[in-house]
């Protein structure tokens, strides 16, 4: 079971996440990988941050349990891990730190470089959320196989998906990413949300954290894979629970959701309408 999934910098995508892309790096636990600038010619690390500012082996990612850990091999400077969830939340690993514990499921390293700073991105899907206690002597405690944190955006997005068929066990339908960036959109979290934001969700829900097998379905390209994984995703979080009615209570309230968008068309409207009485006037 792989605990992180690293995006180091270059052509990888957000939406490559668990795509099975070449450019990222899995790791489970007890697995290493160097990071810095590399040998003469390439090689010699995992990580590759190409800027002459970075050590050759800057330093080194170790995949724990549920989380990982970071060790900073420079004697003079320290790095930065940012937590891509929170609100400007971010760790310092100090120089010469071996094996700093990492507690972000969305993190950014940061380097400084000669060319401003380096990063890459580090994604740990297998962060454990416990809701029980065991008691004294009974073991380990159980681990829920799909590991979701309520707070995270990616669940926001997963509540917005299935509220149509929570609302309505009848509706069938389910909202595209345009639809869910817009239901989202009056959430102050959510301001800057966009459409392939919402993709790059439902990816690392569908690959991350659900683990959800599309196969090679026919007709599932394009827009039908997208559609096929979207109705997995649906089907698959409401039938084992993950997103219960409750969840509701996330998302912004619809009826200020549909006052806002009555107001826009009617703003729209009085302005096409004076433009055409302005048009009148200047053929009079």
């Amino acid at each position: 079971m792989e605990t992180i999934i690293v995006q180091p910098p270059g052509p990888a995508r957000p939406d490559d996440v668990g795509a099975g892309k070449p450019e990222l790096l899995h790791m489970g636990p007890g697995d290493v990988a160097d990071f810095g600038r590399g040998l003469p010619g390439g090689g010699g690390v995992a990580i590759v941050l190409p800027d002459p500012g970075i050590s050759r082996r800057a330093g080194r990612l170790e995949a724990a349990e549920d989380y990982w850990r970071l060790s900073n091999f420079s004697r003079d400077t320290a790095y930065v891990v940012e937590n891509l969830e929170g609100a400007g939340e971010y760790i310092t690993v100090a120089p010469g730190r071996l094996g700093a514990p990492v507690p972000f499921e969305f993190s950014r390293v940061v380097l400084p470089a000669l060319n401003g700073t380096a990063d890459f991105k580090v994604f740990a899907p297998q962060h454990a959320y416990l809701d029980e206690r065991s008691a004294p002597g009974a073991g380990e405690q159980t681990v829920h196989p799909y590991a979701l944190d309520v707070t995270a955006k990616y669940f926001l997005v997963l509540v917005a998906l299935c509220e149509p068929r929570l609302r309505d066990l009848s509706d069938s339908a389910l909202p595209g990413a345009g639809d869910i960036a817009e239901r989202l959109r009056p959430l102050e979290s959510c301001r800057d949300l966009t459409r392939s934001a919402v993709n790059y969700h439902i990816d690392y829900l569908a690959f991350a954290k659900l683990r959800l097998d599309l196969g090679e379905e026919p007709g599932a390209d394009g827009n039908g894979r997208t559609g096929a994984k979207r109705t997995r995703l649906a089907s698959l979080a409401l039938r084992f629970g993950l997103v219960r009615e409750e969840h509701l209570a996330l998302l912004p309230s619809r009826k200020r959701t549909l006052t806002q968008g009555t107001v826009s068309q009617g703003s729209v409207s009085q302005g096409t309408a004076s433009r055409g009485t302005v048009r009148e006037g200047t053929g009079a």
